[in-house]
């Protein structure tokens, strides 16, 4: 009887001990942080930055990284900055992103999608309820020539409207000259993004959003999705340590959900960084599809949506589609 439970105690001590062993090895390793700058464009996927932003700045601030920030009036700032190395990371459009990843023969990576679809149509009236209601009507636009089209003549064709034939859309230069042509009446239905809709219907009270271009294209249940913005950075910034760009990676999505959260106080912070004007920002800020999708989801959606504008015109993104190390994470 000794000689058993000498046996069991034993055993017990032995498994006891590859137990707290096998803890001690799970432990998951410090991270080391990085300072990282990062940049991102005066508009919507600037916004689920803003959280980060303020936090980065304050002093008992906790972050595993240091943070520095650059708003940007144009995509053009920020892109060569990217390509020379000054920037860590930026949020740009998405097309720009495959086309960045092309010229820089693979040494651009997309972290995540950071913008859904901004682009709406609108209607002074009640003719529009569904993309086939298109069909015959004139649109004024802005974007020719570039995603605004691609995006516009893939959901109409999906819908069964031929872009040339049964729809007439009158291209502006800029947004505010589609805002001008519904306020004095010279075109009813327009295109138009975030959060010029929202500045939009300031002017015109009776101005109705017809159709939300996102849920149109999230119908057509494909895997894809219309997307505006990502984050991406350089080959060299993720190989180093991926902990810490995925320590970055967390805290923007904390950014994203408080914003989504508190729409008066991320339109606050919005308006402080002069990134849109505080009360535009609080009314357009539902509307403007802020996220933080990576991974596998990232990359369904981001390649569908790539492949749209390839088909479309392959110089849209850099003249070919980006192979799998463009997508991290997956």
């Amino acid at each position: 009887m000794k000689r058993m439970a000498a046996l069991c105690l034993a055993l017990v001590l032995t498994l006891t001990a590859a137990a707290c062993g096998k803890k001690e090895e799970e432990q998951p390793q410090e991270v080391t942080g990085e300072q990282y700058s990062v940049a991102a464009l005066k508009g919507p996927t600037a916004m689920g930055l803003v959280k980060l932003m303020h936090d980065a700045e304050q002093e008992d601030a906790s972050f595993v990284n240091d943070y520095t920030f650059t708003l940007a009036a144009s995509a053009d700032e920020v892109a060569p900055l990217l390509i020379k190395g000054e920037l860590d990371m930026a949020c740009v459009p998405a097309n720009l992103a495959a086309t960045l990843y092309q010229k820089t023969e693979g040494e651009i990576v997309t972290l995540g999608i950071n913008t859904l679809g901004v682009l709406y149509i609108v209607e002074n009236g009640n003719a529009v309820r569904s993309m086939a209601d298109l069909s015959g009507k004139t649109i004024v636009a802005s974007g020719k020539g570039s995603t605004p089209e691609y995006a516009l003549n893939y959901l109409l064709e999906q819908n069964g409207v031929k872009p040339m034939d049964d729809v007439i859309v009158d291209w502006k230069s800029e947004h505010s000259e589609c805002v001008s042509a519904l306020a004095t009446g010279a075109a009813t239905i327009a295109m138009l993004p975030q959060p010029f809709v929202t500045v939009a219907q300031s002017k015109l009270p009776d101005l109705r959003v017809a159709l939300d271009l996102t849920e149109e294209w999230d119908a057509l249940d494909n895997g894809s999705a219309l997307l505006t913005g990502v984050v991406v950075a350089r080959r060299e910034v993720v190989e180093s340590n991926p902990a810490a760009v995925d320590a970055f990676l967390s805290d923007y999505a904390a950014s994203v959900e408080w914003v989504n959260a508190n729409t008066a106080d991320a339109a606050a912070l919005i308006g402080d960084y002069g990134i849109v004007e505080a009360a535009v920002a609080e009314k357009a800020l539902p509307y403007c599809n802020i996220v933080c999708i990576t991974g596998t989801e990232m990359k369904d959606k981001l390649c569908g949506y790539l492949q749209v504008l390839c088909d479309a015109d392959s110089a849209s993104v850099g003249g070919a589609m980006p192979g799998d190390d463009f997508y991290y994470g997956v």
